[in-house]
């Protein structure tokens, strides 16, 4: 690819990674207000939702074709998401009610934007490595502010298996579903 070609590649790229990462750690901070966590996490989820419109939804990942096998995927990525938190305790944290329609909104928007328009724009500019990879770290870039340190690891290897599986299967459907199981049960 030309210089001339990459420009356009990377400024999409750097404005969607910059755009995703900015609306995370805003969101992250309104939500240190406890009368703001729902509307940060629902505001948060729609924004990042809103990268959608870079692409068409089968350039994201999205689609009906192969549903059963995708819906499939989406329940063994939640499982294995969830293994960790099963192996250091018996009983899994419930999320309240009040936050679960909430957290599903920001899990969806975290794929559609990490895993479908990042991971597009990067693979339109240096191929399917450089997408799993910039995906993965700007993942876990956008959670630096709401994680302690030590648990970025476990953001990172959970980005990378859905960056993965996103390459792999060129599939948004069970990155998705996995990250909403992942995130409704911890």
């Amino acid at each position: 690819m030309s210089i001339a070609a990459a420009a356009p590649a990377a400024l999409r790229a750097a404005v969607i990674a910059g755009f995703a990462i900015a609306v995370e750690w805003a969101r992250v901070l309104a939500a240190r207000d406890p009368r703001l966590a729902a509307a940060a996490l629902v505001l948060g989820g729609l924004a990042l939702g809103l990268t959608a419109a870079a692409y068409p939804p089968a350039r994201l990942g999205l689609g009906t074709s192969r549903l059963p096998a995708r819906l499939l995927g989406g329940l063994a990525l939640g499982i294995v998401l969830l293994l960790p938190a099963a192996s250091r305790s018996p009983a899994l944290p419930i999320l309240p009610a009040a936050l679960a329609g909430a957290a599903l909104l920001v899990s969806v928007g975290e794929e559609v934007a990490f895993r479908g328009a990042l991971y597009a724009a990067l693979e339109d500019l240096g191929g399917a490595r450089l997408a799993v990879a910039g995906s993965t770290l700007a993942f876990v870039a956008a959670h630096a502010l709401s994680h302690p340190p030590a648990f970025l690891v476990p953001v990172a290897a959970a980005g990378l298996l859905l960056a993965a599986w996103r390459w792999a299967a060129r599939d948004l459907v069970a990155p998705i579903l996995g990250h909403v199981l992942a995130d409704l049960a911890l």
